[in-house]
């Protein structure tokens, strides 16, 4: 009767669905409780790579039912889109995948509107993927919002839709100059995907619930990360959601008495997709090197990540909010191609050391990281299955980041393969 939250530790796509992947492998459930297709998982078996935005990534395996709880926004179109394209590599998907009837849709005025603010903000854009959440989440929270379950009750659908187009399509006409949208139109487009979706609509937190009461084991995934929290994180360069421990819970439907275990996880370097402070990104050819050795581009949008040294007075922060149990670092391997490596353990703001992370935006901007220098290490990584089959200069990084952070190692990412791995702990 145990749940597992595994979620970010920085500002996403820190390795989530290799872990999740990992932890699957002993669970029943695997349930996504934020976010939308904005976040991408990426699982490696053999010489296959599936990349997931909508589906939890649990769906792999071919024995663990997965949900997508009632904190998702979901874009049918592109829920269709990934389940038939997983399905056509040979994947069970629609038998074992459940839609929780509470989650909100994300429709095609969501995604215009996404793409018309960050264009008027020019250089004060936040740096959204452009495919509506923010917008949706707006709509949830403002009580205009149209869920998954309306799509079975054409009248109630067909409201809802007259009551948001009412402000929506006086913004389009009058600010953006563009067509209103039509209630009928709308409504046929979400009608033709009724047949797909019914089958999977369900109240995900109650068989949560259920599975958990009979001893069964959830493991709940999230998309984002916390330095990405609409709450805790560098707001306004956030998602629209709260992918820390705490949504986890409102986002599943279950409650805080299954919650067992919180694996936070971190790179060993740190990334960053979309605007906002970082204060250890780097500029120069190291950057590049990490990139291209870490293949650092995002799975949902292709763009390129920010890159800089492992901050570690932020990864302390989100593990200390989150109240993590245990520790995952993944792309360990990556450090392998750079000589020295560099770990942040305070910053400088306004000439003074600060060592813990700041909350206020406007110290974090000015903060410029104060470095710890360890030695590189030299030779191939990939093989290692044992923490002790590290190089010492690799041990001793993966030794320094687990007694800062505070939290035992449940597994090391050494390559990208499911198997290159140092599993430490993989029960849920």
């Amino acid at each position: 009767m145990t749940a597992t939250v595994v979620l970010g530790l920085a500002w996403g796509d820190e390795g989530k669905g290799r872990v999740c992947d990992a932890l699957a492998s002993d669970a029943d459930y695997v349930s996504r409780y934020s976010g939308g297709n904005n976040a991408g998982h990426t699982v490696r078996v053999g010489s296959e790579e599936f990349k997931l935005n909508l589906v939890p990534s649990g769906i792999v395996r071919e024995d663990v039912v997965c949900t997508i709880g009632n904190g998702v926004v979901v874009n049918p179109e592109a829920l269709c889109e990934e389940v038939q394209a997983l399905e056509a590599r040979g994947l069970s998907v629609r038998d074992r995948l459940k839609v929780d009837g509470r989650a909100h849709l994300i429709m095609p005025y969501h995604i215009a509107l996404d793409s018309h603010r960050e264009l008027a903000l020019g250089d004060a854009r936040i740096g959204t993927t452009n495919r509506g959440i923010g917008p949706a989440y707006e709509d949830k929270v403002a009580r205009y919002g149209i869920r998954v379950q309306d799509i079975s009750d054409e009248g109630i659908l067909k409201a809802k839709l007259k009551a948001a187009l009412r402000e929506k399509n006086a913004i389009f006409e009058n600010v953006y100059g563009e067509k209103p949208y039509e209630v009928s139109d709308l409504a046929s487009w979400l009608l033709e995907y009724e047949d797909f979706m019914a089958p999977m609509i369900s109240d995900t937190g109650t068989f949560l619930r259920e599975g958990l009461e009979n001893r069964e084991k959830v493991l709940l995934e999230g998309g984002q990360a916390t330095l990405l929290d609409n709450d805790h994180g560098t707001y306004p360069f956030v998602t629209s959601s709260n992918p820390t421990v705490g949504g986890a819970i409102v986002g599943s439907g279950i409650s805080t008495q299954y919650l067992e275990y919180v694996v936070g996880v971190t790179k060993a370097y740190t990334t960053r997709v979309g605007d906002g402070p970082m204060p250890t990104e780097l500029f120069d050819e190291t950057a590049e090197t990490i990139r291209e050795a870490g293949h650092e581009y995002g799975t949902a949008t292709g763009r390129a990540r920010r890159v800089g040294w492992l901050d570690l007075p932020a990864v302390k922060w989100a593990a200390s909010l989150n109240g993590i149990t245990h520790l995952a670092l993944t792309l360990l391997d990556v450090l392998s191609a750079v000589e020295k490596v560099n770990v942040c353990v305070g910053y400088e703001i306004d000439g003074k050391r600060f060592d813990g992370y700041p909350m206020h935006q406007t110290d974090l901007h000015h903060a410029r990281p104060i470095y710890k220098e360890l030695p590189g290490w030299d030779g191939d990584i990939t093989g290692c299955r044992m923490r002790v089959d590290l190089p010492r200069e690799a041990r001793e990084f993966v030794e320094f980041v687990e007694a800062e952070i505070g939290a035992p190692l449940c597994m090391i990412s050494v390559g990208p393969e499911r198997e290159q791995a140092i599993v430490e702990r993989i029960a849920v």
